[in-house]
């Protein structure tokens, strides 16, 4: 009989993520949010940012979607698949950010394009999974369509959300998940 996989990697990021909002205030973790105009001379930014958040909801939200999604996804490839995924996602999402904003000094916390990450994977492996977005259920690839075609439109909206972040996250989930796929990495059942 095999074991039952755990979403480990993903309770872990939930920790972390929890853990740096409640020390967050302490003066010195604002060299760990992504600041693009310091991108250069603080690149573990790239990488710390992503387990900061700006305020309780934000982490609240990013959260949830984190477990549903990620417990979802992480038990169903090799961990070492999904550990990359969340890294490169969430990176190249800040690397988008600083993309459109070379020398911009507003900082950009968050998991949002790792999560994105995993979405954009799911969409390719997993089409036909069945998600609700809001109160309507629809399979995983016309979500992904959806929130891709959200965060485009978001681009021209001022706001304080890095749309370009979600978008970046979401192509490379997206290919990565073609990349998984094609190895018949995965497992196929629901």
């Amino acid at each position: 009989m095999r074991r039952r996989k755990e979403p480990s990697l993903t309770f872990t990021f939930i920790f972390i993520s929890i853990l740096a909002f409640f020390i967050q205030p302490l003066p010195f973790l604002s060299y760990l949010e992504f600041v693009p105009a310091y991108a250069l001379s603080r690149p573990w930014s790239f990488i710390t940012s992503i387990f900061l958040h700006a305020n309780f909801a934000h982490l609240f939200f990013n959260m949830f979607a984190l477990f549903v999604f990620g417990s979802y996804l992480e038990v169903r490839i090799r961990k070492i698949d999904f550990l990359i995924l969340f890294f490169l996602a969430g990176i190249f999402g800040n690397f988008a950010y600083l993309l459109t904003n070379v020398n911009g000094t507003i900082p950009a916390v968050g998991a949002s394009g790792a999560i994105y990450g995993i979405l954009g994977a799911l969409a390719i492996i997993y089409p036909t999974l069945v998600v609700w977005v809001g109160y309507v259920p629809m399979p995983m690839i016309f979500a992904a369509i959806f929130w891709i075609i959200l965060n485009f439109f978001g681009l021209f909206t001022p706001s304080n959300i890095a749309y370009q972040a979600h978008l970046a996250g979401i192509f490379v989930g997206i290919v990565f998940g073609y990349w998984i796929k094609r190895r018949g990495a995965y497992f196929k059942y629901y």
